[in-house]
This record gives C-alpha cells, structure tokens and sequence, in this order.
C-alpha cells in the first residue's frame, strides 16, 4: 500500500501544483480541508467535499483528510475518505477530554476500499488504547490517524504501542510531520517534508491469548 503524506498546504493547493498520481491513499492532515460547515455544502457555498471526491477520481486514488466540521454550529473534529468520485464517509472523533469547543462523534469505522481496508481514528483518539484495538478487531490493514500539531512526545509514543498492542500499523499525518509505526512498535518512518511517500507492507500475525479471571460462575448440581 503506497500511501501519499501532504503535511502542508490546502487539498485545493496540492491539486494547483500540478500532483502525479500513483499513490494508494493520499492522505492530508488537518490542513488539506479545514473548515467544512455541513449547511454551507449543502447550499453551494462552499465545494470542498466534493473537492475531495473529485480528487480521489482523478488520481485513481483514496483520498483522507482531517477537517474541523460544523453541524449548525456544534463542531468536531473528523477525518473525510473518498473514492472514486465519491464520499465514502465522514468519521469523529470519539473522545473529548475535560471543557472542549468541540463535541464527540458517534462511532468508528474502518473502510472497504480499493486500498485495503482502512481503519480512521481522529486526533486524540490516538490517546485512547481501544480505539486502535477496536479497529484491529475489525479487520483493518491500517490504522490512518489525522492530528493537529504534535507539541511533545506522546503521540509517537502512543501511535508506536497501539500498533504494537493491538497488531495494526499506525500511520499519522500532523502539522509539518507524517510518521509510521509498524505492528513490532517501531518508527518504520518519520518525515518533516511538505510531502512524503511510503510503501506500506501490510501485516497480519495471529497469537491466542488466554486469560484466567474470576465471574461467569456455573450452577452445581446439587443431586449427587
């Protein structure tokens, strides 16, 4: 899976400057869309959805971007997928933590595309360990994180041991960083540049875990 990073400018930006296509996912952090008001789409005030889903048809390619979106005035953060042509879906972020401008989504996703099978956690979703491992339990080849800016250390750090744990590569594209943690927890990559590649082998390696815990008691019988 060939998977395009654009760490810096708009989707609209990266199309003006003339792209070549041949990547899997073209994936944007926060910056390739922004703001996105649902009404003004819904007007024809504004186009960049479909922006991005004509982008994705005339790459041949799946594309993901971070994006703050407004639903009449509650806002989230989330992460848009498109393909052929097509929106193929807008997923929240799941977690808010302490007071925050922005609200929690619903629920988690992993789509069915061309690609693979593509997992999406939004922001500080990344701080959360079962979100990745839900995500892992649902099949996916990859885990695609859109963050804002990384400030310190953790998000590597958490992006590294969720890939680990739970047996899915992390890929995550922030402010001026794209970076890839393998499934063994290491930093596969780790790039400043405006735009990166990386070639992406999936992995799949199964273990049983057993457990022994206490509940789930059965009835004796009492006739003998």
């Amino acid at each position: 899976m060939k998977i395009h990073f654009v760490t810096e400018g708009t989707l609209n930006e990266f199309w003006d400057a003339g792209p070549a296509s041949g990547c899997d996912v073209l994936f944007f952090g926060f910056n390739g869309l922004g703001e996105v008001d649902y009404r003004s789409e819904l007007d024809g005030g504004t186009s960049k959805l479909e922006d991005a889903a004509i982008l994705s048809r005339e790459l041949g390619c799946v594309v993901v971007s971070g994006c703050y979106t407004d639903s009449c005035g509650i806002r989230r953060k989330s992460a848009v997928v498109a393909e052929k042509g097509r929106i193929l879906g807008v997923s929240d972020m799941l977690n808010t933590v302490d007071t925050s401008d922005f609200k929690s989504g619903g629920a988690l996703r992993v789509y069915n595309t061309s690609a693979g099978k593509l997992g999406i956690l939004v922001a500080e979703d990344l701080y959360f360990p079962e979100i990745i491992e839900t995500i892992s339990l649902c099949d996916a080849d990859v885990a695609l994180c859109a963050f804002e800016e990384i400030e310190d250390f953790i998000p590597q750090l958490m992006m590294r041991s969720g890939a680990f744990v739970s047996g899915v590569a992390v890929c995550m594209c922030s402010a001026g960083a794209a970076q890839v943690a393998g499934v063994t927890g290491e930093v596969l990559m780790m790039s400043p540049k405006k735009e990166c590649d990386f070639e992406l082998s999936l992995e799949r390696e199964y273990h049983l875990v057993g457990s022994r815990r206490r509940g789930f008691t059965k009835k004796r019988r009492m006739d003998y």
